[in-house]
């Protein structure tokens, strides 16, 4: 029950901070404050505070806040003290990097500030966003002395050039004097990937608390600032692979948690991802044989302790036996399946072959077990060998100096997931479906190789991926969660949140709610231009999109054009003359933020300025007032047609007999089409025009249904 005293709490906290800011109430603001409070508020619990899973009230809470709502202050202010009164720990969750740093280091402290609501916070983040001391201290002695490099056949350099010895130093020296914390978003200069893997780590290389540099871990400061906070900042990713690892391993446990997922639009898309398989057959080979070559090595500092000798013998044969297996398995693909190769006879990067049904052929599933239980055995006494050497990092006798143990620790931890990861993937390709359960997406890709192999250049990449993640979000999230908030600005599609509830499994009987955006739409005139092509034809599209440009979009001013091509985005760029080209900023030619950025000095200027995005500009993308006064959308976007995940599931929507163009496609582009509009009203008193160059949402009858589903908008249709 929903008590008098955090009523009370959260109305006066919001009204003292209305006051201090200047404000006027928002109703959508009052209702999401309300719903979310209503729903986490009368959650029924045990004697010993633990959700009564027995009842039949609501524990999650779905609310889709239109842009200008303020969701951010009205989750807030709803959960921190219902949280704070249930003694639970309140996850905030954020799809992208820039959200979570704007709550952490501007939303939360202005709440504190302003509403007189009394909470401690902190950021969360992965291992691989920190940097590992000990790692770093191996770079600078000896790069090539690092076990785990070796481990990285092709992916990483082992030597270090100038520069990048240049920058380990520097990142040392910055430690040293108190001037980094060792998190790679706060280092002023981008960082290669290749180069910061050399001084990062994960959950399985890492010794953790045995771990001499342990007092200097950025990772383990970071995380001992979350124990007793008040709200956790995380991110989507961070908060499944917590889940992956049962819950509490860097994250409180679900039980003891109430999450806030903001963008929650993408946490579905994000799972599937989390629990997808993916490999390399020649280049797990690689790994393999660099992993034999230093076998010996590690033999002979760490083989005295316990049985790591005879479990590293073990290991050596069933690596070249699983080698053996992989190579068959190679000959199969390159014998069975028709990548359709191209004019010149040799293999074409993008080529792949998707199993219908996710079905294996009987041959390769056959083979498929085979490296499966090689893999479980080889996953198994790495597992071993991990344990017993950090059991010696507690010993003082073990006879082998601590440093050669920390040294070889995580090789051997890294051997172990990429074993652990690659038994997953065979084990899917072993492993039918059940009957009647969602089928799997499989499918083989042609890739670039590296190196000399069987048949040239090529390799195939072998991937397994759910099609849906409705049953493990149920499962691992929802089902153990004592209460959950999900929130976006757009979550429906054709007005109903069914598209969600399929993908994201939250239960029936969770609370859903539509709040409409503040803003007033008739500001922004919706515009159909009367052309005489659709998008098939793609280059008269390519040509009327051209056309429209140069007579109808004022280059002096602020605009965005989205395509859903880079094909067509390049070509509609060449198509136009040079004045217009030089007003153009092309996505690709300079990093997002960059593009935003000159794009805004250029505005700012009295200069005219044209973004032209693909869909990563659709979406998170803020252009308020004269930076953006035209939004111009190439097509109605729909998916990409060839997405193995997407060709599955249409296949399985299919075989059930529904219609997947309309229940699958038609609602994810209405969702999209919604998402690009919106870039253009980010505040109040913005205006201007979006025109779609699709004449398909007044001609077709699926057009017509998303039409219906956009904000109100005053309309010019042809």
């Amino acid at each position: 029950m929903l008590t008098d005293d955090v009523k009370q709490a959260i109305q006066q906290a919001y009204s003292r901070f209305l006051e201090v800011n200047d404000w006027q109430p928002r109703l959508g603001q009052r209702q999401m404050i309300a719903e979310i409070a209503r729903t986490l508020g009368n959650i029924a619990s045990d004697a010993e505070g633990h959700r009564d899973e027995s009842a039949d009230n609501a524990h999650i809470c779905v609310v889709e806040a239109g842009t200008g709502t303020g969701k951010t202050i009205a989750y807030c202010l709803a959960t921190i003290p219902i949280a704070k009164k249930l003694e639970k720990t309140l996850v905030i969750s954020t799809a992208t990097v820039a959200l979570q740093e704007q709550i952490v280091y501007k939303d939360l402290p202005a709440i504190s500030r302003h509403a007189d609501l009394p909470f401690d916070f902190a950021l969360a983040k992965g291992r691989s966003r920190y940097l590992c001391p000990a790692k770093l201290d191996t770079q600078l002695e000896d790069a090539s002395h690092d076990p785990t490099l070796a481990l990285y056949p092709d992916e990483v350099p082992l030597v270090n050039d100038a520069q990048t010895t240049e920058l380990f130093h520097s990142m040392a020296g910055e430690m040293a004097a108190g001037k980094w914390d060792g998190d790679r978003d706060s280092w002023p200069r981008h960082i290669e990937q290749s180069d910061w893997v050399k001084v990062t780590t994960d959950h399985n290389q890492c010794a953790g608390r045995r771990c001499a540099y342990i007092s200097q871990c950025p990772f383990f400061k970071a995380r001992d600032t979350l124990q007793g906070v008040d709200v956790v900042v995380a991110n989507h990713d961070l908060v499944l692979a917590d889940l992956s690892l049962g819950g509490g391993a860097i994250l409180p446990e679900p039980e003891q948690a109430l999450y806030v997922f903001d963008e929650g639009h993408h946490l579905a898309d994000k799972a599937i991802n989390h629990f997808a398989f993916h490999g390399r057959v020649q280049g797990t080979v690689k790994w393999l044989q660099q992993s034999g070559k230093s076998l010996a090595s590690m033999a002979k500092v760490v083989g005295v302790i316990g049985s790591v000798g005879q479990q590293l013998e073990k290991i050596t044969e069933i690596t070249d036996a699983t080698q053996s297996s992989l190579l068959q398995a190679y000959h199969w693909l390159e014998d069975s399946i028709d990548f359709d190769s191209g004019d010149d006879g040799q293999y074409q990067r993008s080529r792949r072959f998707r199993f219908p049904f996710g079905v294996v052929p009987d041959e390769l599933q056959q083979q498929a077990e085979i490296l499966s239980q090689q893999f479980l055995r080889l996953a198994g006494l790495w597992a071993d060998v991990v344990e017993q050497l950090k059991d010696a990092l507690d010993d003082d006798f073990t006879g082998t100096p601590k440093h050669e143990i920390e040294l070889w620790y995580p090789a051997a931890g890294l051997s172990q997931a990429r074993a652990d990861s690659a038994f997953g993937l065979w084990r899917s390709f072993a492993t039918p479906d059940e009957a009647g359960d969602l089928p799997t997406a499989r499918w083989v890709a042609l890739r670039d190789g590296s190196g000399e192999n069987a048949s040239g250049n090529i390799d195939f990449e072998l991937c397994s991926s759910p099609i849906q993640s409705a049953h493990t979000l149920s499962d691992t999230l929802w089902k153990r969660a004592y209460g959950a908030v999900v929130t976006s600005a757009t979550l429906t599609a054709l007005n109903s949140f069914d598209r969600f509830c399929r993908q994201s499994g939250t239960p029936a009987n969770a609370s859903y709610l539509t709040i409409p955006s503040p803003f007033d739409f008739s500001r922004a005139v919706f515009c159909i231009p009367p052309l005489q092509v659709e998008p098939s034809d793609t280059k008269g599209h390519t040509d009327a999109l051209v056309g429209f440009l140069q007579d109808h979009v004022d280059s002096q001013s602020g605009c965005l054009v989205l395509f859903s091509s880079r094909r067509q985005m390049e070509d509609v760029f060449y198509g136009l003359d040079r004045d217009w080209q030089k007003r153009i900023l092309l996505q690709g030619d300079l990093s997002k933020q960059e593009m935003i950025n000159e794009h805004k000095k250029r505005v700012d200027a009295g200069e005219g300025s044209v973004l032209f995005g693909l869909a990563s500009f659709a979406e998170g993308v803020d252009l308020p007032g004269d930076y953006c006064r035209h939004v111009v959308i190439a097509k109605i976007p729909f998916a990409v047609p060839d997405d193995p995940v997407e060709e599955a599931l249409a296949e399985w929507v299919e075989q059930g007999g529904g219609n997947a163009f309309m229940e699958i496609s038609v609602p994810d582009a209405a969702m999209k089409l919604v998402q690009a509009c919106g870039r253009l009203l980010r505040n109040e008193n913005d205006s201007g025009t979006i025109t779609l160059l699709d004449k398909r949402i007044v001609s077709k009858r699926y057009g017509k249904m998303m039409l219906e589903s956009l904000p109100p908008f005053t309309r010019q249709l042809s």
